[in-house]
């Protein structure tokens, strides 16, 4: 049962319809057809509508280390379920080489031939030792379902956010700190900070997936009937996280409360929603890590960090191309009378040849293409659709 969702003229998010009332609507004039940055297609109308009442719609959020699960749900309906792949891994491989770096560029910089009263060491400039902080790895994974969940409410009437909080352990040495008042888990902190922002959007509300009150993630999953699959949950499929973001939405319209008959008492579930096959989407940030090695584009990488024989430094990164694209374009290029959809990874541009690669959204290269057979669909917004 799809659905597509439709704006005002204004761009105020209305009740999404159907694809063939939608599809009635475009050629008839009364609205145009659009794609969202999550490549999400929808509707916006030319003419004022009969009316702007809509039905509430919950979004539900599973965050994760490595990838997270969002679902849009209204009591009639799933309207779409999306598959995040986080920049965990490949943002803290970026923050220690940096520090890696900056180390070497101090070894060089400090003359250890005279004392060490008289070495160039730079004072403190401001106090840099702040509680509470957020790592860079954590806060880009938040920022990550931030953005999805904005560009969600851009063109659904959200009415609430459910977000699952997880419970983290901290180490010894926090524990420590903890004590004194000081200590603090990282993944926890970074939970905070996404609720607070989300609060801008929707009011939010909060489940964990180990509380056995009847409104748990996992028990309101076994009450809808869903199936997950924990066997591999880097599969990029709707069992894994997707079900976990959708059974969270339903918590929005699925109250645990207490009831009394005339022969026993205890708990139930009551309210309705209909749970049915949606569309199915994968999101992440341009680039990945392979083997250990990052490829994407380095939008401030000025060049590589070893020199080659000669002793310079090669050029390492950069967006733009000599061709009319950048870097993370998505494009349609064709070879050998066959057309492919993908995002722009590189380019070669020798006295030899020229060529653009063009890669999938997991950054693995489909193939190198002539300049005039690659053709723009959409500049780089910062996210890969699949």
């Amino acid at each position: 049962m799809n659905r597509v969702p439709v704006v005002s003229k204004e761009g105020k998010p209305l009740m999404p319809t159907k694809p063939s009332r939608a599809r009635r609507w475009v050629s008839e004039g009364k609205a145009v057809g659009k794609w969202s940055d999550l490549g999400v297609y929808y509707v916006q109308l030319t003419t004022q509508p009969s009316a702007e009442e809509v039905q509430p719609i919950a979004v539900g959020v599973d965050p994760g280390k490595s990838y997270s699960g969002v679902g849009v749900q209204s009591a009639k309906c799933t309207l779409l379920q999306l598959h995040l792949i986080l920049p965990f891994g490949r943002v803290k491989k970026r923050m220690e080489t940096r520090a890696m770096l900056r180390r070497s560029r101090r070894g060089r910089r400090i003359n250890r031939e005279v004392s060490f009263k008289r070495r160039n060491h730079r004072q403190c400039r401001f106090d840099n030792r702040k509680q509470c902080k957020l790592p860079p790895s954590i806060k880009a994974s938040r920022q990550l379902e931030l953005r999805v969940v904005t560009e969600l409410a851009a063109i659904f009437p959200v009415a609430a956010i459910g977000y699952e909080l997880l419970k983290a352990d901290i180490d010894k040495t926090q524990r420590k700190r903890a004590k004194s008042g000081k200590g603090f888990s990282p993944v926890m902190v970074g939970q905070n900070w996404a609720i607070s922002q989300m609060e801008k959007i929707a009011p939010v509300y909060v489940r964990h997936g180990w509380q056995k009150d009847g409104n748990g993630t996992s028990q309101l999953r076994t009450q809808l009937g869903l199936e997950k699959d924990k066997t591999n949950k880097s599969t990029a499929k709707p069992e894994t996280h997707a079900v976990d973001g959708v059974a969270l939405a339903c918590g929005y319209f699925i109250k645990y409360v207490p009831f009394i008959g005339s022969n026993s008492h205890g708990y139930i579930h009551k309210g309705g929603v209909n749970v049915t096959p949606s569309p199915f989407k994968i999101i992440t940030r341009p680039g990945a890590v392979k083997r250990g090695k990052e490829y994407g584009f380095f939008r401030r990488q000025l060049h590589f960090e070893v020199p080659d024989k000669s002793g310079t430094r090669k050029r390492k990164g950069g967006t733009i191309t000599p061709f009319g694209v950048r870097i993370g374009d998505l494009v349609t290029a064709e070879k050998a009378g066959k057309s492919y959809i993908g995002y722009v990874g590189g380019f070669t541009d020798t006295k030899k040849s020229q060529k653009v690669s063009v890669c999938d959204y997991t950054w693995k290269r489909i193939g190198q293409f002539a300049p005039s057979k690659v053709e723009l669909i959409r500049r780089n917004n910062g996210l890969c659709v699949a």
